[in-house]
């Protein structure tokens, strides 16, 4: 069952799943995600996640990820220096992770975007890195990149696998409601650790 942990706690409860969700940590005051990764909890967020339970990171959530260092690369202001919000094209890059099982590999799928940070960027060492490891889950499709991250990386996991950061919402789009389901595949994904 799900269960909310705050910031300020040192022990997160046994889970199969820590998600750390979009919103603007601190009002992004220093670089988004900074001061968050250095909040109590996130000591036991790293140990954990250096166990193996499964981390997803949405939007502010990668930011994070990345500033405690689960996650390579830096999320830097979007190429425009704006604030972005709409839908973009993802393609799903790689379906054999635990975030994208019931995803078909080349599958394009509409998915809302709401950030100022979140143009990822990694040395081309560390590039090279993820690419060839595959760690690459998604990109930005059909020239809907709305920020500028290099090789229109929208979404990477660590060298493990058990660590997923992504920029867009694919939690904004999973009932009818709100326009579709084309973003229930990820949580559908996630149910498979969990059964």
């Amino acid at each position: 069952r799900p269960q909310s942990v705050w910031h300020t706690e040192s022990t997160l409860p046994e889970v199969d799943l820590v998600v750390i969700p979009g919103g603007f940590s601190y009002g992004d005051y220093l670089r988004a995600g900074a001061i968050a990764a250095r909040s109590p909890i996130l000591k036991d967020l790293v140990a954990k996640a250096d166990s193996g339970v499964s981390v997803l990171g949405v939007c502010n959530g990668f930011q994070i990820l990345t500033e405690t260092g689960l996650l390579p690369g830096a999320l830097m202001r979007n190429a425009g220096l704006t604030f972005v919000c709409k839908e973009v094209m993802m393609e799903t890059t790689n379906n054999a992770t635990r975030f994208s099982s019931k995803f078909e590999k080349g599958q394009v799928w509409r998915c809302p975007v709401a950030h100022h940070d979140g143009n990822y960027f990694a040395d081309e060492n560390t590039l090279k890195s993820i690419e060839d490891n595959g760690q690459v889950v998604f990109r930005y499709a059909n020239g809907t990149n709305p920020n500028g991250s290099i090789n229109n990386i929208a979404g990477i996991t660590n060298a493990r696998g058990n660590v997923l950061g992504m920029m867009p919402h694919p939690e904004n789009l999973i009932e009818p409601l709100n326009g579709g389901l084309d973003g229930r595949l990820l949580f559908e994904s996630l149910t498979e650790i969990a059964a």
